[in-house]
């Protein structure tokens, strides 16, 4: 074998190794692709369907993410004061929600007594309905027994 022959052999070897290379490189950038493309019809579908899931696992994840990262002595300075007005306000605003919903919920007349009162009379209406049906019932069977002798 010539040293030629041998130089040409060497070569169709790397050329042939290069191809292959290519191929699987190839084959790999189009399965990325597709799965890329699957990555995004599902994500695409997860937020057309529950978007308020998706709303809440991203506050979930920047609140998780927040509380890792380590917070600067600057940061620490400028906040400090800012969760303690943020907690005030929150509590403010839920107390006037409940004032609000109480309010609302007595002038429709829904207080608890109330309700306990509505809950007492339907179930007394559920009975005397049960009753009278039973009786009824009771009064149809008779008349069939009878009009069957």
């Amino acid at each position: 074998m010539t040293e030629h022959t041998h130089d040409q052999e060497q070569h169709g070897r790397l050329r042939d190794g290069v191809d292959h290379a290519r191929e699987a490189a190839s084959n790999a950038l189009d399965t990325a692709r597709h799965r890329a493309s699957d990555a995004a019809h599902a994500t695409a579908e997860t937020l057309e369907s529950n978007p308020l899931g998706v709303l809440v696992g991203g506050l979930v994840l920047g609140a998780a993410v927040a509380a890792a990262l380590p917070r600067s002595q600057r940061e620490k300075e400028l906040l400090a004061g800012v969760g303690r007005r943020i907690n005030t306000a929150a509590v403010a605003a839920l107390a006037a929600a409940k004032d609000a919903g109480r309010a609302e919920l007595d002038q429709l007349g829904l207080t608890p007594n109330a309700a306990r009162d509505q809950a007492r009379s339907l179930f007394q209406g559920v009975l005397k309905a049960a009753g009278t049906a039973g009786s009824a019932a009771a009064q149809a069977g008779k008349e069939r027994v009878k009009s069957t002798s």
